[in-house]
């Protein structure tokens, strides 16, 4: 299961909770980076972006940073006007031409994968049959994942943002809704369908790889979350390039602006934008700057 759909998580706030019988609370303990620039000291948490509601990931050294910073950093934005325009973007862009269905369009072997996804995750097939693979491939995933009691509103970026909304914090954003939204729909209809059968393939033959990136994460095990992300897109260079480096190169060159102004950001995005050689913390040590952590 691709780790990088769950950047997306925050589509689907309305899927319907299941009753948890998840244990006790999870102590968690994820990487935390601290950069300083000429004026500004950067922290750098990465997020799961979908979490079971009993994972505590707070520590003396994360909850220090949180109260310091003055301004919080964040993928996008996800305030009402950030979901109007989803909602504007999946309604122009997530169904399907009048008389085309999404079975007729799947190879054999994708759909019986497909059905069989329909019938373990219990989604009603009329509510996807018209539905683009892009946003059929995100409902079946999250949905999935909702069933083993995993909640959208138990990101970690969620959590946070909630902490900045209550102690009246400054917000900044390193993309766009627009920005984000188009990195999901592909242009390209025919690769659509081939990566939608992939997808298909590896929820029903490994349905709860997203496990071991969680257990990665709050081990802080940033070469596993490394080696789990670069896997997952090891055979999509183009995928990784678009999914991950030019976005990281983006995000650095911001920083680095963002690190000459009077400023202590706390910064939630992905963990595996901060993992490996290509990712922001690694950047940034090659740019010059003092960073502490993993």
């Amino acid at each position: 299961m691709r780790p990088f759909r769950f950047l997306f998580a925050f589509l689907l706030a309305a899927v319907p909770a299941f009753a948890s019988d998840t244990p006790g609370n999870v102590q968690a303990h994820p990487a935390l980076w601290a950069v300083h620039g000429k004026a500004g000291t950067a922290y750098l948490l990465g997020a799961i972006h979908i979490l079971p509601p009993n994972i505590d990931w707070h520590s003396p050294q994360i909850d220090a940073a949180m109260n310091t910073a003055d301004t919080f950093v964040f993928e996008v934005p996800t305030d009402d006007a950030a979901m109007a325009t989803m909602r504007t973007f999946v309604a122009a862009h997530g169904s399907l031409p009048a008389g085309q269905t999404l079975p007729s369009l799947l190879p054999p072997a994708a759909l019986a994968d497909y059905n069989y996804l329909l019938d373990k995750t219990q989604i009603p097939p009329a509510n996807l049959a018209d539905k683009k693979p892009w946003l059929a491939d995100l409902v079946l995933q999250v949905t999935a994942l909702v069933r083993e009691h995993f909640d959208p509103n138990s990101g970690i970026d969620k959590q946070v943002i909630a902490f900045a909304t209550a102690h009246g914090k400054s917000f900044r954003y390193f993309e766009t809704i627009e920005q984000q939204l188009a990195l999901i729909a592909p242009a390209d209809s025919d690769l659509e369908i081939k990566e939608f059968a992939v997808d298909l393939k590896t929820m029903r033959e490994e349905p709860l790889t997203i496990d071991d990136l969680v257990a990665a994460w709050e081990h802080g095990d940033v070469a596993k979350i490394d080696r789990l992300t670069n896997t997952e897109l090891a055979k999509e260079p183009g995928a990784k390039k678009v999914m991950l480096d030019d976005r990281n190169k983006a995000w650095v060159a911001q920083l680095k602006g963002m690190l000459a102004e009077n400023h202590t950001y706390f910064i939630t995005v992905g963990a595996a934008h901060l993992a490996g050689t290509e990712g922001v913390p690694s950047l940034l040590r090659k740019e010059g700057y003092k960073v502490e952590g993993p």
